[in-house]
C-alpha cells in the first residue's frame, strides 16, 4: 500500500553480514517468544506508570539482540495499524479545526524554523570534526533535518487517547498539527521521487462530495455488527487508502480524510469505537517494528543521543509558537509534549534517501534509534505533564498574551445546584432527567467545542471547558454555595479521580457521584470520596427493566416470594 514505507523497511533490513536473520514470515508462525516478550515489557512498563507502547519498543530491541528482524507480516501488521488509526483520527475531527491560525500557521513556522535550526546545527558538528558527520553537506543536513521536524502522529494519538483529551483544545490542536505536517509528506514524496499525482487524483478528490453523500447512506442502514466493523475496513483501505494510492497521493492521508467526511455522522463515534480494539492490537506490530530496526554501533548511538538532544528545541519552539496564538500556557505545554518526538515519516524519509543513495544506512540507523528514545522519553513527560506545569507555571504563564483565545475565555459563576462532568451520552441523559425534576438548575461541562456547540443549538445550558486543567479550578470563585451536586460521567478514571481531588481541596460539602465501567473502578472511586458510584452497564439494565414496567401496563407477571404490597 504504501512504497515508501515499503523503502525504508528496506533499507533497515539490508545487512552487509552474511548470517541471515530470522523473519516473522507470518503472523499464523510468530515465535511464542515474540509474544511473550510483547505482552511481558508491555506489562511491566504499564506498572511503572508508562504507556504500554514503551514496552513494545523494548520488546522490539529485545527481539534484535536474538538475531529477529522485521518480515513482511509484521511491516503488513503495522501498516494496517497505522491506516486503521489515521481513519479513526478522521471520525474525530472536523476540517474547519485545520483553518485555525494555530494549526495551520504554527505548523508552517515550526517547520520552517526547525529545518533551519537542526541544518545549522548539523552543520556546527560537521565543522567541529564529529567524525559521524564528517560527511553531510548543505544539502544532506536539510534533509535530515526537514525528516527530524515532523511529529509522530501515532504516538500522540495513543497518548491523547490514554490520557482521553482527543476532543480538548489541546488534543485537537495537536492532531490538526499532525495533519498539516502529513500535507508537507504528501509534497516532498511528489517532489523527492517525482511521482506526481496523476491526472486521475483531480476526478478523486472531485468525487469526494458523492462519496461522502453515499457513504453516510451507507452508515445509516448497516447496524452495529460485523458488518460495521467491514464497513470501517472498506472505508479506511479501498474508498480512502488504496483510491489515493491508485492515483500517486499518500494511501495514510486518504484514510485519514475519508474519516473526515465521515465524521459529523450521528453513527461515527460508534464506528470508531468498534475498531479501537483491532487498531490497538494491530499497532503493536508497528511499535515492534521500530525495535526490530536493529542495534546500533557506538558511533550510531552517539549520533542518535545527539538528536536527542534536540528534542528541547522542538518543544520550546511549539510552546512559543501556541502561545503567540493566544493559548493558554497549560494548553501550550500539554500540546507542546504531545509533539516531543520525532516521526516514523522521518524513517521513511530517510529510507527514501538511502534507496537513492542520498543518506547511508548508518544515518537511517541512527534517525530510528533517536525515535524510540524520543518516544520512551516523551511517555513520562506526557503522564506528568500536568504536575510539571504545576510546578513551573509561574514561569511559564509569563509567555501568556493577554488576548485570549476563544475556547479559553474565563469561566463565570452562575447559579446552577448541579454539574454534570462530561456531556456524551450518559452525560446528556442526566442532564435531561435533572432537568425535568429540578428545572434549569443544571449546568453541562464538557472539553468537546463540537459536543458543547450542537448541545446549546438544543438548548442546554453547557461550559466549554477542560476539568483536568489547573486553571480551572484556579479561577472559579472561592465558594460556589448553589453547587449540590457533581456528577462525574468522563469516561477516564484518572480524570475523576483528579476532579474529585480538586473538589475535597476545595472544600466541597455537597454530594458527588460518578459511573465506573468496570466494578473494580467502583471501589477506586468510593475510597477517593464518590458518595455515589454505578457501574455503567449494570445500571443500565436496572434502567431497562424499570423502563419496561412503567411503560408495559398491562404486564401480567405474578411476583413469587414477594410480600404484595
Amino acid at each position: 500500500m504504501c512504497n515508501q514505507f515499503e523503502q525504508y523497511a528496506t533499507a533497515f533490513t539490508e545487512s552487509p553480514k552474511d548470517a541471515q536473520p530470522r523473519t516473522i514470515d507470518a503472523f499464523m508462525h510468530f515465535d511464542p517468544l515474540v509474544i511473550v516478550l510483547a505482552f511481558g515489557c508491555g506489562y511491566l512498563v504499564s506498572r511503572l506508570g508508562l504507556p504500554p507502547l514503551v514496552g513494545y519498543l523494548l520488546a522490539g530491541f529485545a527481539l534484535s539482540t536474538q538475531g529477529y528482524a522485521s518480515g513482511p507480516a509484521i511491516q503488513g501488521i503495522a501498516e494496517i495499524g497505522v491506516t486503521i488509526l489515521l481513519f479513526t483520527i478522521g471520525l474525530k475531527l472536523r476540517i474547519r479545526s485545520l483553518l485555525r491560525p494555530e494549526v495551520w500557521a504554527g505548523a508552517s513556522l515550526h517547520m520552517l524554523l526547525t529545518v533551519a535550526l537542526f541544518s545549522a546545527g548539523l552543520m556546527g558538528l560537521t565543522a567541529a570534526g564529529f567524525s559521524f558527520f564528517s560527511d553531510l553537506d548543505l544539502n544532506t543536513a536539510l534533509l535530515i533535518a526537514f525528516a527530524l521536524s515532523f511529529s509522530s502522529t501515532v504516538f500522540a494519538v495513543k497518548i491523547l487517547e490514554e490520557s482521553g483529551r482527543s476532543s480538548s483544545l489541546n488534543g485537537r490542536t495537536a492532531i490538526g498539527v499532525l495533519i498539516i505536517q502529513d500535507i508537507f509528506a504528501v509534497l516532498f514524496l511528489a517532489f523527492s521521487t517525482g511521482k506526481l499525482p496523476t491526472a486521475w487524483a483531480l476526478a478523486v478528490l472531485g468525487s469526494l462530495p458523492v462519496a461522502r453523500w453515499l457513504f453516510m447512506r451507507i452508515l445509516n442502514r448497516i447496524g452495529h455488527g460485523e458488518l460495521q466493523v467491514l464497513f470501517g475496513f472498506f472505508l479506511a483501505f479501498v474508498a480512502g487508502a488504496w483510491a489515493f494510492d491508485l492515483v500517486g497521493l499518500k494511501a495514510d492521508l486518504g484514510a485519514l480524510i475519508m474519516g473526515m467526511l465521515l465524521a459529523p455522522h450521528a453513527r461515527a463515534n460508534d464506528l470508531a469505537k468498534s475498531l479501537y480494539s483491532i487498531k490497538d492490537f494491530l499497532l503493536v506490530g508497528f511499535f515492534l517494528e521500530i525495535g526490530l530496526a536493529g542495534l546500533p554501533s557506538m558511533e550510531t548511538l552517539n549520533a542518535a543521543l545527539l538528536l536527542t538532544l534536540a528534542l528541547p528545541v522542538k518543544v520550546t519552539l511549539f510552546f512559543l509558537l501556541f502561545t503567540r496564538f493566544r493559548l493558554k500556557a497549560r494548553t501550550s505545554l500539554i500540546t507542546s509534549l504531545n509533539l516531543a518526538n520525532y516521526s516514523e515519516f522521518g524513517l521513511i524519509v530517510g529510507g527514501l534517501a538511502a534507496a537513492n543513495g542520498w543518506l547511508s544506512r548508518e544515518w537511517l540507523l541512527a534517525m530510528a534509534i533517536a525515535l524510540s528514545i524520543s518516544f520512551i522519553l516523551a511517555s513520562p513527560l506526557n503522564r506528568t505533564a500536568d504536575s510539571l506545569f504545576e510546578a513551573i507555571h509561574d514561569i511559564l504563564e509569563r509567555f501568556e498574551t493577554v488576548e485570549r483565545h476563544p475556547d479559553e475565555e474565563p469561566f463565570q459563576a452562575g447559579t446552577w445546584q448541579i454539574a454534570i462532568l462530561g456531556m456524551g451520552r450518559v452525560g446528556m441523559g442526566a442532564y435531561d432527567y435533572f432537568t425535568d425534576k429540578f428545572g434549569p438548575v443544571v449546568l453541562g461541562i464538557d472539553q468537546n467545542a463540537y459536543t458543547v456547540d450542537s448541545q446549546l443549538e438544543q438548548g442546554r445550558q453547557l461550559l466549554l471547558a477542560d476539568v483536568t486543567d489547573p486553571d480551572f479550578w484556579r479561577k472559579l470563585p472561592p465558594e460556589l454555595p448553589e453547587l449540590k451536586l457533581y456528577v462525574l460521567t468522563m469516561p477516564k478514571l484518572e480524570s475523576q479521580l483528579y476532579v474529585i481531588k480538586k473538589l475535597k481541596e476545595r472544600g466541597f460539602q455537597g454530594n458527588i457521584a460518578a459511573m465506573a465501567q468496570y466494578d473494580d473502578e467502583l471501589t477506586l472511586l468510593r475510597e477517593a470520596g464518590v458518595h455515589t458510584a454505578f457501574n455503567v452497564f449494570a445500571e443500565a439494565g436496572v434502567g431497562l427493566g424499570s423502563h419496561i414496567c412503567r411503560e408495559a401496563q398491562s404486564l401480567q407477571i405474578k411476583p413469587v416470594g414477594k410480600d404484595e404490597a
